[in-house]
């Protein structure tokens, strides 16, 4: 896996590069996409990967109330990008299955090891990452595979008005505990192996991760600040 990994890497430019030569090597056909906003990921996916049967996407296309995230915007701006959505994939038609709702809504309507792929990108909160992923391990063939974006080093991701991004560290935890291998890959992205048993955090990107603590990352931001005000005392 690691040398598959290395050599999508290095002919990759982006995300999209990333999984679409991910899904065209491993020949997958069932996927699901948890956060589907405007479409682009679906489309670039669709677009690229004629091995895939079935595309899942899952997302609310509506204000939540108890989400505190930048993309939280009104109801009649989540139609229109539901709508763009719809238009973009319309190509693939025959493929989408479109669930609307939050995962944990919709997660009885599929059936449990059906999906060969996930990729998270919906709530990236503490509470949003855990519940996508808890929710859609059990859908995840026993050889399949779960991916994800905002895999950031900083839980800080947003502005400290926002709630912290916590797909990383949580996603190595999720999967030290059901004990297979997980990926940190460039772009800020993530992969669970299911079927490769016996945790192991495998960084690939030459130490971007080397600390998981939370601690770590709370002394940094407490340290940062100290020298924010010691450099405002200064300038006066």
């Amino acid at each position: 896996m690691i040398k598959c990994l290395k050599k999508i890497i290095r002919n990759s430019n982006d995300r999209y590069d990333l999984w679409i030569s991910f899904l065209q090597e491993k020949e997958l056909k069932n996927v699901v996409e948890v956060g589907v906003f405007k479409g682009d990921f679906a489309e670039k996916i669709l677009l690229s990967c004629q091995d895939i049967k079935k595309y899942l996407m899952i997302d609310p296309w509506r204000h939540l109330d108890d989400w505190n995230k930048p993309a939280n915007v009104l109801d009649d701006t989540f139609q229109s990008f539901y709508e763009e959505t719809m238009h973009k994939t319309n190509f693939a038609v025959e493929k989408r299955e479109v669930f609307r709702g939050r995962t944990q809504d919709v997660q009885d309507d599929i059936e449990n090891n059906s999906l060969d792929f996930a990729y998270i990108d919906g709530d990236h909160t503490l509470r949003g990452i855990s519940v996508d992923l808890i929710a859609i391990w059990g859908k995840i063939k026993s050889n399949g595979y779960i991916a994800g974006d905002d895999f950031c080093p900083s839980i800080w991701q947003h502005d400290k008005s926002y709630e912290p991004s916590l797909v990383f560290p949580f996603a190595v935890y999720f999967a030290e505990s059901n004990n297979v291998k997980i990926y940190g890959l460039p772009y800020n992205q993530f992969l669970i192996d299911k079927g490769a048993k016996g945790y192991e955090f495998i960084d690939l990107t030459n130490g971007k991760y080397n600390e998981l603590s939370l601690l770590h990352q709370l002394k940094n931001e407490s340290s940062n600040k100290k020298k924010s005000f010691v450099s405002k005392i200064l300038r006066k």
